[in-house]
């Protein structure tokens, strides 16, 4: 765990929440603002791997970063954004899951009326930066399994998309997993909302969403 300052880890979290959107124009124009941001933070991993993330996007053209972007995200299905599909799968289980995090945005004074599933990690990081950073990152702990599964899927995958992840995973307790094997093991030895998730939504080998 890092040893930021509660608004630098907001920093953090906002700065990836608009990394892994996908890079339409609007996007794109605010990565300059985000790298100022980033820029501000001190030494360290978080802020090594959102610069090294928005450096490569500043030098890919826009057409073949939102290609990219599909491939990554659209086409695999081992690298999901969606957080509860990491621990619930396409089970019944996980319509309680999304219905249980809309009830804690509400709890936090959000009434979320996006299309978007509560679940998507940038909105999620953005909850966690912009309205109560204590219950984000409790809540990205409870998910740190499937979180620490998607960092290392996209680093398998060989993707800058990587780096926002490793970001916010460097501000949570303890070191990350290194492999597979042990972010299933932090499954198992976590809070009992993290021990179902490994079962019913394994780390894929591949294939579409």
């Amino acid at each position: 765990m890092t040893g930021l300052r509660v608004g630098e880890q907001a920093v953090v979290l906002q700065a990836a929440s608009i990394c892994l959107q996908y890079p339409d124009d609007t996007i794109r124009d605010r990565f300059p603002l985000v790298r100022g941001a980033v820029d501000g933070l001190p030494a360290g991993r978080p802020r090594e791997r959102l610069v090294a993330f928005l450096h490569d996007a500043a030098g890919t053209p826009h057409t073949t970063l939102a290609e990219h972007y599909v491939e990554v995200f659209d086409r695999r299905r081992r690298c999901c954004l969606y957080l509860t599909w990491w621990s619930d799968g396409e089970t019944r289980r996980r319509g309680g899951a999304l219905a249980a995090l809309k009830q804690r945005y509400r709890a936090a004074g959000v009434e979320w009326d996006s299309t978007e599933l509560p679940d998507f990690l940038p909105a999620l990081f953005e909850y966690a930066a912009t309205t109560d950073l204590a219950d984000g990152l409790a809540l990205l702990q409870e998910h740190r399994a499937g979180l620490e599964l998607l960092r290392l899927a996209l680093l398998d995958a060989r993707t800058p998309y990587a780096a926002p992840i490793e970001a916010v995973c460097a501000l949570l307790p303890g070191p990350s997993p290194t492999d597979v094997a042990a972010a299933k093991a932090l499954a198992r030895n976590g809070p009992p909302r993290e021990q179902v998730g490994l079962e019913l939504a394994p780390f894929p080998t591949g294939g579409t969403r």
